[in-house]
């Protein structure tokens, strides 16, 4: 009796292990070839999303703005500006900005303001702030 129910065990064993490999050929990844031309397909029809931007499927992908200029055009906008030197240099990133007021108060100004609240006692004392810890 024993050695039937060993023997019931291990068939079970082994038809467990044809079950598994059977399972992962069935659902095995795509071929090289087959994910180069699933990626060729989506390119064509304009569903990739573009390197860098991470824009999620879910969102449409915006259409292209047509220019009202000609490439002459833009290229005599572009030289113009090069020579009223309003072109911003490589790799210095946006446009240059209006300039700051700067700052409202210079240093000085800011100690002083400070050493007048320690001395009429305006300030919170070290540890007894609202962010302090609590015992």
């Amino acid at each position: 009796m024993q050695i039937k129910n060993a023997l019931t065990i291990v068939a079970a064993v082994a038809a467990s292990m044809f079950a598994q490999a059977t399972f992962a050929q069935a659902t095995a990844p795509a071929s090289r070839a087959e994910v180069k031309a699933e990626t060729k397909a989506a390119e064509k029809a304009g569903t990739l999303t573009p390197a860098g931007e991470g824009v999620p499927k879910a969102m449409p992908a915006a259409k292209p703005v047509k220019s009202s200029k000609t490439r002459a055009e833009r290229k005599a906008e572009t030289q113009a500006a090069a020579k009223a030197k309003e072109l911003t240099p490589a790799g210095e990133g946006s446009p240059k900005a209006a300039a700051s007021p700067g700052p409202a108060a210079t240093r000085a100004d800011v100690k002083a303001e400070t050493k007048a609240a320690v001395k009429s006692k305006d300030t919170i004392p070290a540890g007894e702030g609202p962010t302090a810890p609590k015992k």
